[in-house]
């Protein structure tokens, strides 16, 4: 059986201005900015959440589907899934759009200015999860809105337990749909910045919101994961790293690693550690699809973490 993985998939447009913002925009004339950067750098990489959580997945030797849409220029994306064995069976092509993608202009402080084109993503409410079969665990990560909600009514009316991972999306959802969409998960994953904007949109305090599902999991970048299930809070470290090379991605291989614990039937110490040691394996590449560990690597920093692995094959 498949892990359904509903999201973005997006290019992401990278560019590197080798000086510094602050020397090119002047305060003063904030009301009247017009600038422009010389990028000499420029790098195209593949990802969005759900081709970032497949990716993962696919590492670790799971069968993940994406349920996606894209435009008119998503071949090297279309030729990358095949390469990788990822099927693509429910990646919709929208005639006449784009392909999401974002693009980041970086300077040497690390400062960031995104631009985030959302094209196809804006149809994704086209794709219908209901037909697709042979389903054990799914996970619905930021994608359009209307294209959310309508995945999440779908799990709940075919009865697949999924993972809700509302991430940038949460600004775009009322209190209301939160809570609705929180209802009727089995999970729900988010960021220590996300999850205390979840508490100051619906007015409940985390325990509340975590009470409604079998597990909330916080991740909390360099402190590790909390996991609020069975009303207990279960604190997973993170796993030591020897660089931070770019955290792009971290959080949907920490979800990728998630997701292959919980279908696998692993208690939640052991999936939040496999989460941990995805994302610090992701830490230390670019993007969030250019880490390429074997299974093999993966068992052996986790067992280089944590003193034993839960899997033997």
């Amino acid at each position: 059986m498949s892990i359904l993985v509903c999201g973005s998939v997006a290019y992401d447009n990278i560019m590197v201005f080798n000086d510094r913002f602050k020397n090119h925009i002047l305060p003063e004339r904030i009301h009247i900015l017009n600038v422009s950067f010389l990028v000499p750098e420029l790098r195209r990489d593949f990802g969005g959440c759900a081709g970032n959580i497949a990716y993962s997945l696919r590492l670790l030797g799971a069968e993940p589907l994406i349920v996606a849409t894209v435009g008119d220029d998503a071949a090297d994306y279309r030729q990358r899934l095949d390469e990788l064995g990822i099927c693509r069976d429910y990646v919709r092509h929208v005639p006449g759009t784009y392909t999401a993608q974002a693009f980041i202009t970086t300077d040497v402080d690390d400062n960031q200015i995104t631009a985030f084109h959302p094209g196809a993503m804006m149809y994704s409410h086209e794709n219908d999860v209901r037909v697709i079969g042979d389903v054990q665990l799914a996970i619905v990560s930021p994608d359009g809105r209307d294209g959310m909600l309508r995945h999440v009514e779908g799990f709940a009316e075919t009865g697949v337990p999924f993972v809700f991972d509302p991430g940038q999306a949460l600004p775009i959802l009322s209190a209301d749909e939160l809570l609705h969409c929180l209802r009727l998960a089995r999970y729900c994953t988010v960021n220590d910045y996300e999850a205390q904007l979840m508490v100051d949109k619906t007015g409940l305090p985390i325990e509340t919101l975590a009470a409604g599902v079998d597990a909330l999991i916080v991740t909390c970048g360099g402190e590790g994961l909390h996991i609020h299930a069975g009303g207990a809070c279960i604190e997973v470290p993170a796993v030591p790293v020897d660089a931070v090379v770019d955290p792009t991605g971290c959080g949907d291989a920490c979800r990728a690693g998630l997701l292959y614990g919980i279908s696998l039937g692993w208690d939640w110490l052991a999936c939040g550690r496999l989460a941990a040691v995805m994302g610090a394996i992701k830490i230390g590449h670019r993007s969030g699809q250019n880490h390429r560990p074997s299974r093999e690597d993966i068992k052996a920093v986790y067992l280089g973490a944590f003193g034993d692995v839960p899997w033997r094959d």
